[in-house]
């Protein structure tokens, strides 16, 4: 089931824009956009390669705002219910 977690820049108010927060959401978007793209297309490598790259820098501001700030972390992970940190 793909969710529509598609942020537009009106929906976030300017202020949060750059935050980690609007980030993880744009580049959650994008991973389940590759990712239902590769289930029609298995045999995409440069798809491939591109979620690998997104899903790695998601994972590095994920391990930031862990370090940051926990509670902040632990409410994103709920809102977009995906797997946190091992």
């Amino acid at each position: 089931m793909i969710k529509n977690l598609s942020v537009r820049p009106s929906l976030i108010p300017r202020e949060q824009r750059g935050s980690v927060e609007s980030q993880v959401y744009y580049l959650t978007s994008r991973i389940q956009k590759l990712t239902e793209h590769l289930n029609l297309h298995g045999r995409d490598y440069s798809s491939q390669r591109g979620l690998w790259k997104i899903v790695g820098k998601r994972k590095r501001l994920l391990i930031y705002l862990f370090k940051k700030d926990r509670l902040r972390y632990k409410r994103l992970i709920d809102q977009l219910d995906i797997r946190g940190l091992r």
